[in-house]
């Protein structure tokens, strides 16, 4: 009695909070979106991102990564990509656009479509990328204008797009 008043669970109890508390994880995993890249301004459609780019004069953003098993890119998503002063310069002089290689097998992997996947293989051949993070940065016509392989911190990024930006 002393530990159901304190708190304490114990023989069936604990099964029903471990049951609870496993619905609820699983709750999250499965209805989150599929990358953060949509929910934070990220498009994954390359000819949607490319006309945006030609539309709007500015410059296309690429970031190639593995989003749920690659270290560096999930170091360069919540240092640099999730901050403010990367948003606030992103939403006035960029389009971004990710191209994600999930670990095969794993949810968002199994979440990606076909033309998804096989878009994303495509531009990494054409721009030749073998590392996750690599940046590149494309002009509204398509040219290529940069690239960055491996994790570049958010002040040294802008200024570096700033440049390009400026020509």
């Amino acid at each position: 009695m002393l530990a159901r008043a304190c708190g304490l669970v114990q023989g069936d109890d604990v099964k029903k909070h471990r049951f609870i508390l496993i619905a609820v994880a699983a709750s999250f995993l499965f209805h989150a979106p599929a990358g953060s890249a949509a929910a934070s301004g990220w498009l994954d459609d390359y000819h949607k991102a490319q006309d945006e780019a030609k539309s709007s004069h500015k410059l296309l953003l690429l970031n190639f990564t593995g989003s749920d098993w690659c270290g560096w890119c999930i170091r360069l998503d919540q240092d640099v990509f999730s901050q403010s002063n990367f948003k606030d310069y992103a939403n006035k002089n960029l389009v971004l656009l990710e191209l994600d290689f999930p670990r095969p097998g794993g949810s968002r992997w199994q979440g990606q479509a076909a033309e998804l996947k096989k878009q994303n293989l495509d531009l990494a051949r054409r721009y030749d990328v073998h590392g996750f993070p690599t940046l590149i940065v494309l002009d509204g016509n398509g040219q290529k204008l940069w690239q960055y392989d491996g994790y570049l911190p958010g002040a040294k990024l802008i200024e570096e797009l700033e440049k390009l930006r400026k020509g």
